[in-house]
């Protein structure tokens, strides 16, 4: 058999210059190729499920809570989710760059589970919320140590595609969530959508574990972590302003002390768990919870708004407000495809993707013309869709080659922190400014539109800065 010729050119150049090594350039391994391939489908699939279950929820909650017969605890089932996942996010991150991040993807899956299950066999509301609080639990574990692990195990240069994966992984059970659940919840029992998860997130964790066979994703800290029992009681703080506020504000002038009784133990709280000089976007890495929280928020606040506006002023039915919806999915699965192929700069994913948002958001309040024609909507999503998709993978990506060693799990759990509660916060004024005006569509989306705004203007001071401590040429 011939030799192949890679291999003869080397034979030959050593025979030449017999003191001369040569290496073969081979280029990076995909995050599907056989060496990869368990690790990512394990990885993929427990973000899917995740997901699925965050998306589903919303759809069955009516049901469930007619059937449970807790109608006043309502809104309880969705912020305790929320409030366990603050405090998972912060735990789990710090455990991650201690122990490694196998141990609390292990425990973050087996209280998942348990939360799934207790929700799905609830006898009552109370116990059904309880469920919810140990899947929000779970779910926080699991997120932010995905991250450590996409930092161990993955080459730096792999990131993007990685995280693009991830952004899939959420995309598409917005697509297909709502409408499975609904079909359950109609012919079979609104408790297998909790159950039936429970049977397969088990299988996608022994396949990610697969994956991590032989890998190094051990500790890189021994000691324990300082002051972490300060950082969950002031994640415990956060998590409880971040639902007064959401309760005040829905409950209109009645909560008004409930409102501001949250922001002002948001403002003593949330700076212990970012990173220092996060409010005030000091240059690099401090930057990213802000930026991130600020792009995630506007796009989840004004995807509050639209269907409402949609259906109430141009006459649209539920499903077709929800094909909108779906086409923003669509665009971030997109602009997250496109970043993860490396075709565009970090500093033009981060800065043109927030501007997008803003355009997006600024296109879609047109409709309110009525003589200006309803596809507007789905251009405006689209722009809007492919902004997030962009910039949120960027900056996960940034935020793990900005860390310390050691340091990926505590980073990337401060702005997972950020990106929740500024999200809360965005959807509450937006709420608030939209009820007090008299329910005023562009009034509300004008407000989400200049919080994009505002992280296209902090992108330079997140992804440029050549600061110490901070990622050289980011924006190359």
């Amino acid at each position: 058999m011939p030799r192949p010729r890679a291999r003869c050119a080397d034979v030959a150049i050593r025979h030449i210059f017999p003191n001369m090594t040569t290496t073969i350039e081979r280029p990076p391994a995909g995050v599907v190729s056989p060496q990869y391939r368990a690790l990512s489908i394990g990885l993929v699939a427990l973000v899917m499920l995740v997901a699925f279950e965050a998306m589903a929820v919303s759809t069955a909650m009516p049901v469930v809570a007619r059937d449970l017969g807790g109608m006043d605890l309502y809104n309880l089932a969705f912020s305790a989710t929320l409030a366990a996942s603050v405090i998972a996010t912060v735990l789990g991150g710090r455990w991650s760059d201690v122990r490694g991040p196998l141990q609390p993807i292990a425990v973050g899956v087996a209280g998942f589970v348990a939360g799934l299950l207790v929700a799905g066999f609830a006898p009552n509301m109370e116990v059904f919320v309880a469920g919810r609080f140990v899947q929000g639990l779970g779910a926080g574990l699991i997120q932010v140590s995905l991250y450590v692990l996409v930092a161990r195990v993955y080459p730096g240069a792999m990131h993007p595609k990685v995280f693009a994966l991830f952004s899939a992984a959420w995309v598409v059970p917005s697509m297909v969530g709502p409408a499975i659940a609904g079909f359950v919840v109609e012919n079979i029992d609104w408790r297998w959508i909790f159950i039936g998860v429970s049977l397969i997130v088990v299988p996608s964790a022994l396949l990610l574990w697969r994956g991590t066979a032989g890998r190094e994703v051990a500790n890189i800290i021994a000691e324990p972590a300082p002051g972490l029992g300060r950082k969950l009681v002031w994640a415990t703080l956060t998590a409880v302003s971040a639902a007064l506020i959401q309760y005040g504000s829905a409950l209109k002038l009645p909560g008004l002390p409930l409102l501001v009784a949250g922001v002002v133990l948001l403002a003593v709280a949330l700076p212990k768990l970012l990173l220092p000089g996060s409010l005030r976007a000091a240059p690099g890495l401090p930057t990213a919870p802000v930026l991130r929280g600020l792009a995630f928020g506007s796009l989840t606040a004004a995807e509050v708004l639209i269907p409402l506006m949609l259906i109430n002023e141009r006459g649209l039915t539920a499903t077709g407000a929800g094909v909108v919806l779906t086409i923003g999915a669509l665009g971030w699965s997109t602009g997250s495809w496109i970043k993860g192929r490396g075709t565009i700069s970090h500093i033009t994913a981060i800065r043109g993707g927030a501007a997008m948002i803003a355009i997006g958001i600024a296109l879609v309040t047109l409709v309110l013309v009525d003589s200006l024609p309803i596809a507007i909507a789905y251009v405006a999503m689209a722009i809007a869709g492919l902004g997030i998709g962009a910039l949120h993978p960027t900056v996960s990506v940034l935020v793990l080659e900005m860390s310390k060693e050691g340091e990926e799990g505590q980073n990337s759990a401060a702005v997972g922190v950020g990106e929740s509660v500024f999200t809360v916060v965005a959807v509450a004024i937006s709420g608030a400014l939209f009820t007090a005006t008299g329910e005023n569509y562009a009034i509300g989306l004008a407000f989400t539109a200049a919080l994009a705004v505002v992280a296209f203007l902090l992108a330079p001071r997140f992804a440029q800065s050549r600061a110490t401590g901070t990622l050289e040429g980011a924006a190359s």
